[in-house]
């Protein structure tokens, strides 16, 4: 497993496999891996020749009084489990190589960012989108694989692909559970006993979703209301948003006939929380 500490060096080792002509898939994270990770690099093996996963907790992402400084970390860690997953290479740069000085270009998508987080999170995904295509042209992947639970994201992905004529297929990976139903996290090590039993209410509040839908409920208003007053039971916990939109542009649907995405964020303690999940009405 080789370990690239510049954009040099990783556009080098990526020239050479093309000239190879081996083909790469690429996962790019934030570290402190989790099984979530592992599963994304598990979907990404068999697909191309070589594995590359980048670990670059990116600044341009956080907004004024966010995780930044405390985000959890441990490299070693995540080499072995890496290394583990069959990663072929390691893209490990630091802050000064990804955004050296006077850096002064941002991507940033005019529409999708409008929904879900990005009403409270105004910076984050132009953060996103900037590092991605950054990422994109000095590894050179193939393929690139993102996590569903990070679904206002992976849309965002997709368009900025199509949009920018990126000759990359962009695959999703499911969201990896804990056996309680918690969607796996790196921010979930900030949680407390007390706050990982009333961080379940998100799952839950998925099931409800599920059991409403299911029993013939159309309309997206007391759906939301009835989630709403279930996560206010738990203690520690502030609703950011409960949403029931379109899986496709995420603008909130009047009434629910075909799938939708139902997305939740919220606060346990000081952690912001996500997750979601596609329902279909008809299953």
């Amino acid at each position: 497993m080789d370990i690239l500490k510049t954009k040099s060096q990783m556009r080098e080792w990526s020239k050479n496999k093309k000239t190879e002509s081996k083909t790469i898939c690429f996962v790019p994270t934030m570290g402190y891996l989790h099984q979530g990770h592992v599963s994304l690099l598990e979907k990404g093996k068999p697909l191309c020749d070589e594995l590359v996963i980048s670990i670059f907790v990116n600044p341009t992402q956080f907004g004024p009084n966010e995780d930044l400084d405390d985000y959890p970390s441990n490299i070693e860690k995540d080499l072995d489990l890496a290394q583990k997953a069959g990663v072929t290479a390691v893209f490990l740069p630091d802050k000064k190589n990804i955004y050296p000085e006077n850096f002064q270009t941002e991507v940033k998508l005019q529409y999708l960012p409008g929904f879900l987080c990005g009403k409270s999170r105004p910076i984050h995904f132009a953060g996103v989108a900037t590092i991605v295509t950054k990422l994109f042209n000095i590894v050179m992947p193939d393929i690139a694989v993102f996590g569903q639970k990070d679904y206002q994201q992976l849309q965002i992905i997709r368009q900025l692909v199509k949009d920018l004529d990126f000759n990359i297929k962009i695959l999703e990976g499911n969201i990896i559970r804990e056996k309680n139903g918690l969607a796996m996290s790196s921010r979930n090590a900030y949680l407390s006993k007390i706050q990982r039993k009333s961080a379940l209410c998100l799952s839950k509040s998925l099931d409800l979703a599920r059991k409403l839908i299911a029993g013939g409920e159309k309309n997206p208003v007391t759906i939301k209301k009835k989630i709403e007053t279930f996560i206010e039971a738990f203690p520690e916990t502030i609703i950011e948003y409960v949403s029931l939109c379109n899986p496709e542009n995420l603008e909130d649907i009047d009434r629910i006939e075909d799938k939708i995405l139902v997305a939740l964020a919220v606060k346990i303690g000081r952690t912001r929380l996500i997750d979601n999940a596609l329902i279909n009405p008809a299953q």
